[in-house]
């Protein structure tokens, strides 16, 4: 498998040495980057998209997990920290691992071949993946071709999914639909959409047309999402 490309941000410039350090010594970590807050590490992606964060929780600004909240897809995470209560909070956001502060070299190398296992995995079903997906919708399992997809709207505990001559509506949230889609062919536009890149029409101030249908984007991920749409 490929390296794993991951970024450091910590507040704290004995963390950030110690972390580079494990880096170093682990063959298939490939760093890019080290920041000392996320409002670095928020410009640093836009400029380099990694695989991994090793990201603090307790910085200035924002916190690692508000600013996790706010990405649309984030890189994998592995959040270092000197306080054990966020945990719970850490795995509710389906993060890789949580590591407490002071961190042994033992218990790194311990996340990191969890990473190597996780990438590994993802790499060999991506290379089988098929063009399709089966969801549930009005009792039976159906059959949704990813290329017919026009957009995908979240309510609440359902999504709706917009084809262009039916909307089917499912049993998800809007994240979790998200993270079953084919990188690259999809952006989420807005906390309740997410868009098919090429079957945009027009754009028009904060809304995407596709179609007969408009969809929202965020003040927040405008300049995200027009960066993939307008190559």
């Amino acid at each position: 498998m490929n390296n794993i490309t991951c970024i450091i941000t910590d507040d704290e410039p004995f963390a950030r040495k110690g972390l580079q350090g494990y880096i170093e010594k682990i063959g298939f970590l490939d760093l890019k980057g080290v920041c000392e807050d996320a409002l670095q590490l928020s410009d640093m992606l836009q400029k380099q998209p990694v695989d991994l964060l090793f990201l603090d929780i307790q910085m200035p600004h924002i916190s690692g997990v508000d600013f996790i909240k706010a990405l649309p897809r984030p890189p994998k995470v592995i959040f270092t920290t000197a306080f054990e209560q966020y945990a719970v909070q850490g795995f509710e956001l389906d993060i890789m691992d949580y590591l407490l502060k002071p961190i042994s070299y033992e218990r790194f190398l311990k996340a990191a071949w969890k990473a190597r296992d996780y990438f590994a995995l993802r790499e060999t079903t991506t290379s089988t993946a098929v063009p399709y997906i089966f969801l549930k919708v009005n009792g039976k399992l159906e059959k949704i071709n990813f290329d017919d997809i026009l957009f995908i709207e979240g309510m609440e505990n359902y999504v709706a999914i917009h084809l262009p001559n039916k909307k089917l509506i499912t049993h998800s949230t809007i994240k979790a639909l998200f993270e079953k889609l084919p990188p690259g062919q999809f952006i989420q536009t807005h906390k309740s959409f997410i868009a098919a890149l090429n079957k945009v029409d027009t754009i028009e101030g904060n809304t995407l047309h596709i179609k007969q249908h408009q969809v929202p984007v965020s003040k927040y991920l405008r300049e995200a999402v027009l960066g993939q749409i307008i190559k």
